[in-house]
């Protein structure tokens, strides 16, 4: 079965992989054919249409080889006809059609009312609106594809608007709901659309939600057309709001003050043209990230504003989204908030079923059926770095997928979490998408940021991917030219001054002050603290009231959150978020509400009294609750900052533990263990005894998986967590904790070279783990690990055979491998170094064998490694290039470090010679920068052997000799013979 989707994207695809897609001309000829039915095309029609400035010979021969292709991907599907040098669409039962069926339904809609028989004309213009996903042919420009979109657009608008008043004359206003906002996803800057939309949730009751469209219909007509509202949607939200506040009468968006009139701010003209020409190379195909730079104020984001009106003309996709300063951080929330854009729900809906359910853990439900958690999932996620790739990519080819240009913007960088700046470096990392510019607004000086953003920014500037345009502020002419576009008249020399000296020349500074002057007739006493003052002051109860709230919860708010917060009755409520729409104090943002800028939210929260804030805090906290209490894991971060604010220590305790929880399953790592050290800050407080030992435990057994994958097994910050978790496991008498915790250590302590310890630790473990199957597995694996390194290899290949034939063949969550697999592995090794070949190779080989079975790239990685050293003592160069091959690879595409500096060792080794010992040399350094010693001394005795076959014989022996002592230092005694023969042969 084939699918052609033209509706907001261009796809035909069989069982879920593309056949065609993007900008092919085969697909763009079959989209042509199927917008023309049952019409015989002329093929010389067709080739002119498509290659106008080719010769009519060269057109007809494009035109043959593009059906040849188009052919080929429709495979046994008969849907075209040919006749007499024409071409025509006919369908088949073997290809479904968005668009044929939209045009079917829509017909079929049509015959209905023409019966007057509304309900089958409500069913079946349902049924075509579904098809409906957005524009025809995004990306795609030609004259009939424009004409055709806009036809279908209005089709599907006048179907809506048609379904709209059918189910409200049926009193079926949730189903006119829906009708209603399909018709705006469709037709975003029609007017009546909103008036529609208004008139339906006014008949719901929902005047809140009346008030919000009007609002936004007020910021879209003015940031897209720089008009107003109408007297018609002005009249109907009059007659809800029929007492305004005095001298707020505006209808306009408050944005609109700063426009000038044209496409350029006041000022900015350089920079603006700087950006459209960044886009234009965008458009090309170019990929790129600019930050824009300046002090708050500075005009940063109605720039980027300007550059977005300016790309929505070109037929991109964008999207918005911004960064919190806040401690309830939500991870990757910038990425959740562009892809939930209404633009990507067709890019995302045809990803591969893999790489959506990736997607599904940052946007549950998005994608049909709600993500459930898997069990373990949160350890699973930590250990398993490598699945953060997998889930990094789905994340980033749904950007690759869309066909058209991709502007994303993103505010306030400085405060974005490491999670985010991680996929943002990811993204620009590999082929994921070709036409994209990221716009972010930073304040200066960027030494502000975490090193998160810091560390991204530097990976681009480097790689040549970033490009940085600082803003400084407004000279006096300009501020006075500002001033004057906003109070409609000029000002004269001594106030431009006046106004200069007063705003710093900052346009959001003057802009406040020019509006505040607009009321007041001068400029005295205008500087922008003096502004916000006075605005203020002006607020009725009820709206100081919602801004205080806003204030206290720091980011974009909902109505019903506004509405359970505040307990005004709907009037009230509808009236105060109106007023401050209209004094320029909130704006529409995303599904609800924020400030107009941070500074005035600033403002509005330093005028709360503390006694106040504690107040306000815990009633967020409280209704926020009530809001999601069927899912509270996306707002639990949220909730642990406003309790915490609200001196609830206690609730702010669970919810930040849920949300390391949450983060954990979406391999946010970073903003895990700041809500687990969150956690433990607040444990910290608690009164000494049992129970607060006992969340302290649980906290730290958590963190430990988090750690593992961010810092190494051998990370200091992680050896003390496990230190205390084994510590607090023995004190509270908690035998499979302090087991587990135990095998946690040895993995740590045998990547640090302590081996003594390593033996003791597994051996401790293995007597407290009698009981549990998983847990015995690995503390044999611990106790085989240990003895080896120190030399005793029947010792180890007894431990190692009790774990992999023990029949526990599952997942390790605290070594994050299929542990049968990694057992096989290294007791490949202790058979070699007794002496048993044949076992050896047989359990190298298994091992290889299971861990392509596993689809566990990790796993695999991991036996390639040991198989890899296993073929190195044992002369097969053969066989070791090709797996040093796939190490290299598997290493690099997951971002495996570890087991990648083993790669680039036995790389080194193989190849010999200056470069190959530098190979070496670096691999060495790599490992240990991170405090890994474990093997040092078999690493530095291929360093030794590779010198030596260079004919460094001196450099050679130093380096032996070297490894010998280190042998020695660490008791790693399993490769002092093998040191030993190669001593001798250097003489």
């Amino acid at each position: 079965m084939l699918y052609l989707n033209l509706f907001g994207e261009q796809r035909l695809t069989a069982w879920g992989a593309d056949v065609l897609s993007g900008r092919s001309r085969a697909l763009e000829l079959l989209a042509y054919l199927v917008l023309h039915p049952g019409v015989q095309i002329p093929r010389l029609l067709l080739a002119g249409t498509f290659w106008p400035e080719s010769s009519d010979s060269q057109a007809q021969t494009n035109l043959r080889r593009e059906l040849h292709n188009l052919r080929i991907g429709l495979g046994e599907v008969d849907c075209l006809g040919t006749a007499d040098g024409a071409i025509s669409w006919l369908g088949s039962a073997g290809i479904r059609v968005d668009a044929q069926i939209f045009a079917e339904q829509r017909a079929k809609a049509e015959a209905a009312t023409a019966r007057g028989d509304d309900q089958r004309f409500l069913d079946h213009a349902e049924l075509a609106v579904a098809e409906y996903l957005g524009e025809l042919m995004p990306g795609s420009y030609a004259d009939w594809v424009l004409h055709s979109r806009e036809r279908l657009a209005g089709q599907c608008a006048q179907l809506c608007a048609q379904a709209t008043d059918g189910w409200l004359n049926r009193g079926q206003g949730h189903r006119a709901l829906t009708m209603a906002q399909r018709r705006l996803d469709v037709q975003p800057l029609e007017e009546a659309g909103y008036r529609d939309l208004m008139r339906v949730q006014m008949s719901l009751g929902e005047d809140t939600a009346a008030m919000y469209t009007f609002h936004k219909c007020a910021e879209v007509l003015d940031n897209e057309l720089g008009v107003a509202p109408g007297r018609d949607t002005q009249s109907l939200i009059q007659k809800m709001l029929p007492r305004m506040q005095p001298g707020a009468q505006r209808t306009s968006s408050p944005r609109s003050e700063s426009a000038d009139g044209g496409p350029e701010s006041t000022g900015r003209e350089t920079e603006t043209n700087t950006l459209k020409q960044l886009w234009a190379e965008t458009v090309r195909g170019k990929r790129s990230m600019v930050v824009l730079q300046g002090g708050p104020g500075v005009g940063k984001t109605h720039l980027a504003r300007q550059l977005e009106i300016h790309a929505r003309a070109t037929g991109a996709l964008i999207a918005r989204a911004r960064c919190v300063d806040s401690g309830g951080l939500i991870p990757l929330a910038p990425v959740a908030g562009w892809l939930r854009d209404r633009a990507f729900a067709p890019l995302l809906a045809g990803l591969p079923v893999e790489l959506k359910r990736e997607v599904g853990r940052l946007l549950p439900g998005l994608l049909g059926e709600p993500q459930r958690a898997e069990a373990h999932a949160g350890n699973r996620a930590m250990v398993d770095a490598w699945q953060r790739y997998r889930f990094f990519e789905g994340l980033a080819r749904a950007m690759g997928t869309a066909g058209r240009p991709i502007l994303l913007i993103l505010d306030d960088l400085h405060w974005c979490d490491a999670d985010t700046a991680a996929w943002i470096s990811f993204l620009f990392s590999g082929p994921h998408a070709s036409q994209l510019l990221l716009v972010a607004t930073m304040r200066t000086p960027d030494a502000a940021c975490s090193p998160a953003v810091a560390g991204m920014l530097t990976t681009l500037r480097n790689a040549g991917a970033l490009g940085e345009l600082s803003l400084e502020p407004l000279g006096v002419e300009q501020s006075a030219e500002l001033a004057a576009r906003v109070r409609g008249q000029a000002l004269t020399g001594s106030q431009g001054k006046l106004l200069h000296a007063a705003t710093g020349g900052y346009p959001l500074f003057i802009l406040e002050a020019a509006r505040a002057a607009s009321s007041s007739g001068d400029l005295q006493g205008t500087g922008f603290h003096a502004v916000l003052d006075h605005r203020f002051e002006q607020l009725s109860p009820a709206a100081k009231h919602l801004a205080e709230l806003a204030s206290a919860y720091g980011r974009e708010i909902t109505l019903d959150l506004l509405s359970e917060a505040a307990d005004l009755e709907n009037h009230d409520l509808v009236g105060a978020v109106d007023e401050l729409w209209r004094l320029g104090i909130l704006l529409p943002a995303g599904n609800g509400y924020d400030f107009v800028h941070h500074l005035v939210r600033r403002a509005a929260y330093e005028k709360v009294t503390p006694a106040n804030r504690w107040l306000l805090h815990r009633r967020l906290a409280q209704s926020l609750e009530l809001l999601h209490s069927a899912n509270l894991d996306p707002v639990a971060a949220v909730l642990a900052e406003q309790y915490a604010l609200g001196s609830n220590p206690g609730r702010a305790l669970d919810f930040a533990l849920s949300a390391g929880a949450a983060a954990s399953r979406i391999y946010a790592n970073s903003t895990a263990l700041v809500n687990f050290r969150t956690a433990l800050e607040l444990i910290s407080a608690q009164p000494a005894g049992r129970e607060r030992d006992e969340r302290e435990l649980s906290t730290r057994t958590a963190m430990s998986s988090p750690l593992t994958a961010l810092r190494g097994y051998s990370a200091p910050e992680l050896l003390d967590n496990l230190e205390r978790t084994a510590q607090l496991a023995q004190e509270l008498g908690h035998p499979k904790a302090l087991a587990a915790s135990l095998i946690g250590l040895f993995a740590g302590r045998y990547v640090e070279g302590k081996n003594p310890l390593c033996h003791s630790i597994g051996v401790r473990a293995l007597e407290l783990s009698q009981g549990d199957a998983d847990l015995t597995g690995q503390s044999h694996f611990a106790v085989a690990g240990g003895a080896l390194a120190l030399g005793r290899h029947q010792e180890a290949i007894e431990h190692f055979a009790a774990c992999y034939e023990s029949g526990q063949n599952g997942y390790s969550f605290i070594l994050g491998t299929r542990l049968e697999i990694h057992a096989r592995a290294w007791a490949s090794h202790a058979h070699w170094l007794a002496g048993h070949t044949e076992q050896a190779l047989r359990l190298g080989s298994e091992a290889l064998t299971r861990a392509a079975a596993s689809g566990h790239p990790y796993t695999r990685a991991v036996a390639l490694g040991y198989v890899c050293l296993l073929h190195q003592l044992a002369g097969d160069r053969a066989e070791l290039s090709l797996r040093i091959a796939e190490l290299l690879k598997i290493c690099r595409r997951y971002e495996i470090a570890y087991y990648g500096q083993w790669a680039e060792i036995f790389a080194g080794w193989y190849a010999g010679g200056s470069a190959g010992i530098t190979r070496i040399h670096e691999g060495i350094s790599a490992l240990e920068a991170q405090g890994a010693l474990a093997r040092m001394p078999y690493w530095r005795m291929l360093l030794s052997d590779a010198l030596a076959d260079h004919g460094q014989l001196d450099l050679a022996r130093t380096e032996l000799d070297a490894a010998l002592r280190q042998a020695e230092e660490l008791g790693e005694c399993c490769w002092s013979p093998a040191l030993l023969r190669l001593r001798e042969r250097l003489g």
